[in-house]
């Protein structure tokens, strides 16, 4: 049985070794899809633990980064759990932090947990200008748009990708969520979103939702 507080700890104390051991020995175990989403929840959690100990000064930059490809390397562990109960990609995703915002580990935990679940994401990166989403909505036709950020500035960023997507005449197109520190209802109806999180987990739940709504 898997302890999912034991495996936050591991990806907090950035312990590799254990972190993938349990993750590896968990999936060899034949779980339920629940119980491979409670993995990954745990994961979240552990990340959680990772910015708290950048925020105090106990980590650094180069923390962070480790933390990131932690992160991916325990998703990847997953992704043949979860993914073997899809018979398919669950839909298109393009993920961004928004312009003038620099933040990435709720976006990467975000992305993670999607692909985990059987999205394919298209990842833009941080600082990402409306005139980007714009070009990459019109190339692949996404499902999904998710706009992330921490910064309150990062709410008129979002108001103005939104925007450039309804000039564009692709805005009825996609659902749109955000994300990040800054997100809120407020946010949402701000920025023309459909749908607003501060957790990745309930935020990929949303983007599932969506894609059973559309058949």
């Amino acid at each position: 049985m898997l302890d999912l507080q034991i495996l936050a700890k591991a990806i907090g104390d950035l312990d590799e070794e254990k972190a993938l051991t349990m993750l590896r020995e968990f999936a060899a175990g034949n779980p339920t899809e629940e119980e491979a989403n409670e993995a990954l929840k745990a994961c979240q959690e552990g990340m959680g633990i990772v910015g708290r100990l950048f925020e105090t000064g106990e980590y650094f930059i180069g923390d962070l980064i480790f933390s990131g490809r932690l992160l991916t390397e325990a998703v990847d562990e997953l992704k043949p759990v979860i993914g073997a109960r899809n018979d398919q990609a669950a839909g298109k995703i393009v993920l961004g932090t928004v312009r003038g915002d620099l933040h990435d580990i709720g976006k990467n935990i975000f992305k993670g947990m999607s692909e985990a679940s059987g999205f394919t994401v298209y990842d833009l990166g941080i600082d990402v200008p409306a005139e980007v989403f714009v070009e990459k909505v019109r190339e692949i036709s996404p499902d999904i748009v998710g706009l992330s950020g921490v910064l309150t500035m990062a709410i008129a960023a979002m108001k103005d990708t939104v925007d450039a997507l309804k000039d564009a005449g692709l805005r009825d197109k996609v659902k749109i969520v955000i994300g990040g520190a800054c997100a809120s209802h407020d946010a949402m109806i701000v920025s023309g979103a459909d749908k607003w999180s501060t957790n990745a987990a309930e935020a990929v739940g949303v983007c599932l939702d969506w894609m059973k709504e559309a058949g």
